[in-house]
């Protein structure tokens, strides 16, 4: 559509996950027709993050150091373990600030189609987490979709064990929310997790 430099640069922004065609050429004219945008900073983080930024060694959280902030927290509760699919999910929880245990970032879910198997997370080292029996609790917070209910279902078998919790984060209608709109997935979750109300 454009020539040149101007359709690589919306090309590239556009192989990004999340965004389309016409987000890719809204960015790309952002950057060129706004005059205090730094480029150069820009290219310097992107550089940056790929030589700093790697997996932490214990539980697969993105850090800058062989360890995240998380697992170097003495204050955390190492009896607990939130699992998760990426390490985008151990921000979206932290910032609930209610889960105070440690984290395991699995690296992605189950999915046949897609050509990934369980063998291709990383729930060996999940395994070797649980060995000493300091962790008391699991809880699987995976993605509630097919691929994360897949692998939330293949780990509550795996992890049958005598005195380990295994725990899935509830799911159900959002606040806010009107029933005449829940699917029909949803609006059963959310009798499953029912709770008695007392007054």
């Amino acid at each position: 559509m454009y020539e040149g430099i101007v359709q690589e640069l919306i090309d590239e922004l556009g192989r990004l996950p999340g965004i389309g065609p016409k987000s890719a050429q809204r960015i790309a004219f952002h950057i060129l027709q706004t005059e205090a945008f730094d480029v150069s900073r820009l290219a310097e983080v992107l550089v940056e993050v790929r030589e700093k930024v790697r997996f932490c060694e214990v539980c697969g959280n993105v850090t800058e150091q062989e360890r995240c902030a998380i697992c170097r927290d003495p204050r955390r509760s190492a009896a607990t373990i939130c699992v998760v699919e990426e390490a985008k999910d151990v921000a979206a929880i932290e910032r609930t600030r209610e889960f105070k245990g440690l984290y395991h970032v699995l690296g992605g879910a189950i999915s046949p189609i897609d050509g990934v198997g369980p063998e291709d997370l990383r729930i060996r080292q999940l395994m070797e987490r649980l060995a000493d029996g300091t962790v008391t609790e699991v809880i699987i917070a995976t993605d509630p979709n097919l691929e994360g209910e897949a692998t939330a279902s293949y780990l509550s078998r795996l992890l049958v064990q005598p005195n380990l919790r295994v725990t899935r984060l509830a799911s159900g209608l959002p606040v806010g929310g009107d029933l005449e709109y829940a699917d029909e997935v949803t609006l059963g979750r959310a009798f499953e997790g029912r709770r008695v109300v007392q007054g």
